[in-house]
């Protein structure tokens, strides 16, 4: 009888002893999952914030440089269609469809992009601070808390603008001026 009991006992102690080790191996494998996962986020935005940036610089430049060879070479072609060497054809513009540099098109191009890509790297962000979200909760709540609690905090860094900071440390952001100029100077 008493080895019935003890027999008991053994088979008891031995479930509760897979049910915590099933339960540390679970939260250990979690908590490392998500660590990984944060910190592979991050290069990836790391590698998205560069990728974001070189692609409004270029658009940006590729607008730019059209706009200097249009003015290179438009004085030129309207020289050769309408000046003297024509015999001073005056109103043929009227006919002929001349070229055009469509500069509302490179913009608009361009803002597409900023906003693209902008809204994709907030996305992103997002994913990085949802992942150290589930993070914290493996390592703060019960029953994963007892196995991994004392695990580093994981860290991230969110990329915002020292606008964003400034609004939040007040509290406020009164300066809704997107386009602010520097008054010209008045003469009297």
């Amino acid at each position: 009888m008493q080895s019935k009991g003890l027999l008991v006992g053994a088979i008891i102690a031995a479930f509760i002893a897979v049910t915590i080790g099933g339960l540390w191996l679970s939260a250990h494998n979690q908590e490392v999952s998500l660590r990984n996962k944060g910190r592979a986020q991050q290069r990836n935005l790391e590698n998205m914030f560069d990728k974001t940036w070189k692609i409004i610089s270029q658009q940006a430049q590729i607008s730019e440089e059209a706009r200097e060879a249009f003015k290179e070479i438009y004085p030129a072609l309207m020289e050769g269609r309408y000046g003297n060497a024509r015999g001073g054809a005056l109103l043929s513009f009227i006919q002929e469809q001349n070229p055009t540099f469509d500069i509302q098109r490179n913009y608009d191009t361009l803002a597409s992009s900023v906003e693209a890509q902008r809204t994709a790297y907030a996305r992103e962000q997002e994913e990085l601070l949802t992942i150290k979200q589930l993070h914290d909760d493996v390592r703060t709540k019960a029953p994963s808390q007892w196995f991994v609690g004392g695990r580093p905090e994981l860290e991230v860094v969110i990329v915002t603008s020292s606008r964003t900071d400034a609004a939040f440390a007040g509290g406020t952001d009164d300066d809704l001026n997107l386009f602010t100029r520097e008054a010209a100077p008045t003469t009297k």
